[in-house]
């Protein structure tokens, strides 16, 4: 959790120097500034959680096939 905490302060900080860069407004860069990082911040957790899930469950990433892709190795 601590990981997704500092993610959304270093995306906060990032959306409001770009939103307040190409407005000009402090009003304006606050507040999408604030809820959009909050927004992402939700689905990273929740991707986070998905991701992991994905690696310990059968049938997760580790049983992803390499089918189809072709391997060369330098002699």
């Amino acid at each position: 959790m601590l990981k997704t905490l500092t993610y959304c302060i270093m995306h906060m900080s990032v959306a409001i120097t770009v939103v307040y860069l190409l407005s000009g407004s402090w009003v304006i860069a606050t507040g999408i500034g604030m809820v959009e990082p909050l927004v992402q911040t939700v689905f990273y957790h929740l991707h986070e959680r998905l991701w992991k899930s994905a690696e310990t469950t059968p049938g997760g990433r580790e049983d992803i096939s390499n089918a189809g892709t072709t391997l060369a190795y330098a002699r």
